[in-house]
């Protein structure tokens, strides 16, 4: 068994690349048994998929919840694991620091902390609070006894303001700050990408799936993106697939939908190997 300290040396390590690796993003422990399975070298959380598991919407779960998940997580795979820590349950640099203590202690290799608030309109942080939250949790990160890899995150193309300055002078002041990745969920031109990754000296991460990226992972590669996260997407294609199985059923009583279906026997087959 791998302990924390190898996972956060093999997953810092995946960043120092020449090429883009994928992180998917599995949603509970059945489907990241099932990603690790399928070969692929780290994992990441996802609040939308977590929420939406619980039967709750988007950023509506509390930290106490997410550090229960998160440890679920980390349990199911000897992979590496990063979490979406959303924007660390708190406004203060101190809850973003504290965030990131909790997050450690439940064997993660990494996670995020994004600069929208979770309050009642969303609302993008300063650039001067947002870069201090980043700081916090920088030093948070950069005190424990093993590689832990802080993401930083630039939420203004999610948060309804495109500014492509605003967001690279953000990534700037979040890498000065400390982190240890960046990311702004959002991009999806091959400029506005490029852009990012030019402006900075830290591995970029770009998100495809949430939004629509007509890009491979070998020219995200190309432009020097380093990691590809998919976000709550694998999880809203497995809800989708429900929701579009029960309404045959409840509104046309057939079952095409199970032609569909992988094997229990394959399935099973995962599952019985640790």
């Amino acid at each position: 068994m791998l302990t924390q300290a190898e996972k956060g040396r093999m997953f810092r390590a995946l960043h120092e690349r020449d090429f883009a690796f994928i992180i998917p993003n599995p949603w509970d422990a059945g489907s990241a048994r099932l990603l690790a399975h399928l070969g692929f070298e780290a994992l990441a959380t996802t609040s939308a998929g977590a929420s939406f598991a619980a039967g709750k919407a988007d950023g509506t779960m509390e930290r106490d919840e997410v550090m229960a998940h998160v440890s679920i997580m980390v349990a199911a795979t000897e992979l590496p694991v990063s979490a979406d820590l959303e924007n660390g349950f708190g406004d203060s640099p101190e809850s973003a620091a504290e965030t990131i203590r909790m997050a450690a202690a439940t064997g993660l290799a990494g996670g995020s902390i994004e600069d929208m608030s979770r309050g009642e309109g969303r609302s993008i942080y300063p650039r001067e609070l947002a870069a201090e939250r980043i700081r916090a949790a920088a030093e948070a990160a950069h005190s424990l006894p093993f590689p832990f890899t802080l993401t930083a995150r630039a939420e203004n193309y999610l948060g309804g303001k495109p500014d492509l300055k605003d967001t690279i002078e953000r990534l700037q002041s979040y890498q000065e700050a400390g982190a240890d990745v960046l990311y702004a969920p959002g991009l999806t031109s091959r400029d506005d990408i490029g852009a990012v990754v030019r402006s900075v000296d830290r591995p970029v991460n770009v998100v495809v799936g949430l939004v629509g990226v007509p890009l491979s992972l070998e020219e995200l590669s190309a432009l020097g993106v380093k990691r590809v996260s998919v976000g709550g997407s694998l999880a809203r294609a497995a809800f989708g697939t429900l929701l579009r199985a029960g309404r045959e059923m409840r509104e046309q009583g057939t079952f095409t939908f199970a032609g569909d279906a992988v094997s229990s026997r394959e399935i099973n087959g995962v599952f019985r190997r640790r």
